[in-house]
């Protein structure tokens, strides 16, 4: 496609409104230049999204973007760091100026709530894809790392967990949603709320985290594999909304549904017994829910429990879009 025809493209992603001073030259140029904090790291997180595996190819293209730009933003705030630069590249079949409107709509509306500027990219034609590339940064040496649990801490998670997951099957259905319930939960499926504030609250709090992009059992394991830990769940401490609970009929579906639900962009994170009674001081200031579901041990695994009854749930992670989606 002639690149003229993109000219289409690049007018909408130069309409931002966020003009970073750190940034000396952005969109226009062969690289973007910054400028970083002294005594900092930059964090960098890429993540790509694909018609038919991350989305439905006729999904609301304001909700897609606000989803990608989200789940990047969400590795930032699990390594403790403040969101900065953008690149953005999309492949699409052809342009299209309905769907770049809204889209951009979504985009720019988290960017600009989080100070976030776009900074470059590409446009290529092939089937729709989106690739994003976030930067942020993070005081020198204070990064939360996956790699930091230790036997006896103990185990949070913030917000409730299995929404996205309910909400997914709610998109997946043949009909559409027409509920109050089935609508609030396919909301909660594209917009989650990057816990920035959160991630940076914690740098010299937790002992480790991450974000749940794959499933709580999935992505926890990611900490044990790195500490060399394992850990024990108590599934009734499993944070579930009201909707979830409505949704499934029943709470073992939904305690279930909680532990191997994706794309949730809820932070995961331990800390010592130490720190454990400055959790409450420490977050206050991020109106955020945090939960205490379980505690590090020695060995290997997860096992989960209900109360004192160890509980033989074979669970796995997320799949994305299943096939044929």
């Amino acid at each position: 496609m002639a690149n003229s025809e993109f000219s289409l493209i690049r007018q909408y992603f130069s309409r931002q409104q966020v003009q970073r001073r750190d940034v000396a030259l952005a969109i226009g140029d062969d690289c973007a230049l910054v400028q970083a904090p002294v005594n900092s790291q930059i964090a960098i997180s890429t993540d790509s999204l694909v018609a038919g595996t991350h989305f439905l190819a006729d999904a609301d293209p304001k909700k897609v973007a606000y989803k990608a730009l989200a789940s990047n933003i969400s590795d930032l705030a699990a390594m403790g760091a403040t969101p900065s630069w953008v690149s953005l590249a999309l492949t699409m079949p052809k342009p299209n100026e309905a769907w770049l409107a809204q889209f951009c709509d979504g985009f720019f509306e988290l960017a600009d709530r989080h100070q976030i500027q776009l900074i470059g990219g590409d446009t290529t034609k092939g089937p729709l894809s989106i690739t994003l590339t976030i930067q942020g940064t993070v005081p020198q040496g204070k990064a939360l790392l996956r790699s930091g649990a230790k036997v006896g801490d103990w185990l949070f998670v913030t917000g409730n967990l299995g929404d996205s997951a309910a909400g997914l099957e709610v998109i997946l259905s043949e009909r559409c949603s027409e509920s109050a319930l089935e609508k609030t939960l396919e909301n909660r499926h594209y917009f989650s709320e990057p816990r920035v504030l959160v991630g940076q609250a914690l740098r010299g709090v937790a002992s480790s985290a991450l974000d749940i992009s794959d499933g709580l059992i999935a992505d926890l394991g990611h900490i044990l594999e790195s500490s060399n830990v394992s850990a024990a769940i108590d599934v009734n401490k499993l944070p579930l909304s009201a909707e979830l609970l409505d949704f499934c009929h029943d709470k073992e579906t939904a305690q279930q549904m909680a532990l191997s639900s994706g794309e949730e962009y809820e932070l995961c994170f331990t800390v010592s017994e130490e720190n454990k009674q400055h959790i409450e001081d420490a977050l206050a200031h991020t109106d955020t829910k945090v939960t205490c579901i379980g505690q590090i041990q020695a060995g290997k695994g997860i096992t989960l429990c209900d109360g004192d009854t160890e509980l033989d749930w074979h669970l796995s992670g997320f799949d994305h879009f299943r096939s044929g989606s």
